[in-house]
């Protein structure tokens, strides 16, 4: 079974952002949150400066390494890095752990796209990007560790600390939306091509948010087109444009990774999780699991037990 984590930070349950090193986590986590997968309710973003290990996202790996950078979306399924022999990694690295309401509100729709729920994982960042993401998490650090070691101050004060975090996060999700060449794996997507035409990313991020709203009630191309106005040969050549996968690849793998995620978080019958993706008959979606995952439902399920 997977953990659900819920937001709870100990600096205070008013503050909807908290910044910690990975070391400082361990010690507060159970250790069946170690060995087992969890689900998060909020945002989690982990800055690697040094060390190795491997971290599951939603089913797939991510080898973390100095210049990591792992961006988890409320929902997703995760398990901490960990080391050759199933341990927690040694890893020196930074996390902002922040609920969906706390970065204030995007200035430019890219940045909205990055806290959306299908934009990409993980990044491998170059030398010269690292130091300015390090030096930005560092200053988050030093502002947060100001904030908590406080006393008790006006509420002006508090207000503004507060304020000065949501910027800085802000600006942080604004390096996020430059990044290009993001580590895909599994069924993370690469982000948007910067060199697309705004048409066609414009296209491509509207048939991803009504995916994530009607994954469940519908798999045909078609439909999405229609109810988006668009040709779905059109939806087909933006997807392929940013990801290199057709539109129907994209809807397949969505409803691919509920299941996942159903499969291994609840004890649900596999019929009636069938039924709740939209499928009339439980064998139609063992079928269509099996072909997609090389698994059947009970067999993915006993693995991740």
């Amino acid at each position: 079974m997977i953990i659900d984590i819920a937001y709870d930070n100990p600096d205070g349950s008013h503050a909807g952002l908290e910044v910690l090193t990975f070391e400082e986590l361990k010690p507060r986590l159970r250790g069946a949150v170690t060995r087992r997968p969890s689900r998060l309710d909020f945002h989690q973003l982990m800055l690697v400066r040094d060390g190795e290990g491997t971290a599951m996202v939603d089913f797939a790996d991510y080898e973390c390494a100095p210049g990591t950078l792992l961006h988890l979306r409320p929902g997703q399924v995760q398990r901490l890095p960990y080391d050759a022999v199933g341990r927690p990694a040694n890893l020196d690295a930074v996390l902002l752990l922040f609920t969906p309401d706390f970065p204030p509100p995007p200035l430019l729709p890219v940045a909205g796209a990055v806290l959306d729920g299908f934009g990409p994982v993980a990044w491998s960042l170059p030398p010269d990007c690292f130091g300015a993401f390090d030096r930005a998490v560092l200053e988050l650090v030093a502002v947060y560790q100001t904030w908590r070691g406080a006393p008790i101050a006006p509420a002006a004060g508090l207000d503004l600390t507060g304020a000065l975090l949501r910027q800085l996060l802000g600006a942080l999700v604004l390096r996020m939306a430059g990044l290009s060449d993001p580590v895909t794996a599994g069924l993370s997507d690469p982000a948007v091509d910067r060199d697309m035409p705004a048409p066609i990313a414009e296209v491509y991020l509207a048939f991803r948010r009504e995916l994530e709203r009607s994954f469940a009630a519908t798999r045909s191309v078609e439909t999405y087109a229609a109810r988006l106005g668009y040709a779905a040969r059109t939806l087909t050549r933006a997807c392929q444009a940013a990801t290199g996968r057709t539109a129907k690849q994209l809807v397949d793998a969505r409803v691919i990774l509920q299941a996942q995620r159903l499969l291994a978080h609840t004890d649900q019958p596999i019929s009636v999780i069938a039924h709740a993706l939209g499928f009339t008959e439980a064998t139609n979606f063992g079928k269509f699991f099996a072909r997609e995952t090389g698994l059947a439902p009970g067999d993915f399920r006993r693995a991740q037990r």
